[in-house]
């Protein structure tokens, strides 16, 4: 066996084992001891993280992040993968540390000249972009840890009635619109909530309150059953540029019906709780959409523009 088929086959093992000594390699290899020691040596100045441990039962391990081994990419797949870290940089945080950015940096630094050129050309001409929002990346890291690491977070959170301490469960991580978002089970209101990460001031492990099973099974796909709750039909009537501004949004787009002049209207089924949240994102589009019923949605409305009127009824 050649020396570099050799050591790859080490890199795979130790991988898999993380924790060994030079007698097992020896064996395992049919080589000297000394050999194994002068490739251990070899793959540590390769930047294997591998250390020793001195004493009784001691030998080898493998830092807690493992490299994986050589993987072989064809031209597109290398392409695909780089502009999917490449796309990350839009995002104002990333819960990866600087991992993102040293995956790219590899990718870019190992490719054939002639691919680099090609990636060159296309650098600033492709991309998905994202708005940048500050927040804190220790934060999200912990959250993505608590995932990974099956554990409790206790979260200082920022909300608009003011700061609490909360002790979560997190089910996912998602980022829309710049801004990250953690679907949790809120230990103190029994039930999932939805957090937004930049309003996390603060994020700890609590190894005292138990990690429960069955939330541990709820993903991103999981939403909260809402059918059982009290239903309205919101209905609003669009203007053309309102029309055009709502059908890329996909709470309304499935409702909408558009007009031959471009103006349309929509019904859409909601829960009686979310009229609050669906009246402000059709305030935000002002004069284009108006929301003709429920009595409820209407009274919103009428409600946050009695609001702004004595800053403008001058």
């Amino acid at each position: 066996m050649q020396k570099s088929q050799r050591l790859i086959q080490m890199i795979m093992m130790i991988n898999a084992r993380r924790s060994f000594t030079v007698r097992e390699l020896a064996d395992e290899f049919g080589l000297s001891m000394r050999t194994i020691t002068r490739d251990l040596q070899e793959l540590s100045e390769l930047g294997i993280p591998i250390y020793s441990v001195q004493g009784r039962g001691g030998g080898y391990r493998l830092l807690r992040e493992r490299l994986l081994p050589p993987i072989s990419f064809t031209e597109g797949e290398a392409v695909a993968l780089f502009f999917a870290c490449h796309s990350l940089q839009f995002l104002g945080s990333l819960p990866f540390g600087e991992g993102a950015d040293s995956a790219l940096h590899k990718f870019y630094h190992y490719l054939p000249a002639d691919m680099r050129e090609k990636i060159d050309t296309m650098k600033e001409r492709i991309m998905i972009w994202s708005p940048k929002r500050p927040m804190s990346e220790a934060v999200l890291r912990m959250l993505l840890l608590s995932i990974m690491e099956r554990k409790i977070v206790t979260i200082r959170y920022r909300s608009e009635s003011g700061e609490s301490v909360r002790d979560i469960q997190v089910i996912g991580l998602y980022a829309s619109s710049g801004y990250w978002y953690c679907p949790a089970y809120c230990m103190q209101r029994k039930e999932i909530r939805q957090f937004r990460a930049d309003r996390i001031l603060s994020a700890e492990w609590n190894e005292d309150v138990p990690y429960v099973d069955e939330i541990a099974q709820l993903t991103l796909q999981d939403k909260p059953d809402k059918s059982s709750l009290a239903h309205v039909e919101l209905r609003v009537s669009l203007t053309a540029r309102g029309a055009w501004e709502l059908e890329a949004n996909p709470r309304f787009s499935p409702y909408m019906e558009r007009f031959e002049n471009g103006s349309g209207k929509a019904v859409i089924p909601i829960p009686q709780e979310d009229i609050p949240f669906y009246g402000d994102l059709l305030w935000s589009l002002g004069a284009e959409a108006v929301v003709e019923g429920p009595e409820e949605a209407i009274v919103y409305i009428r409600s946050k523009i009695q609001a702004m009127l004595p800053h403008y009824d001058k």
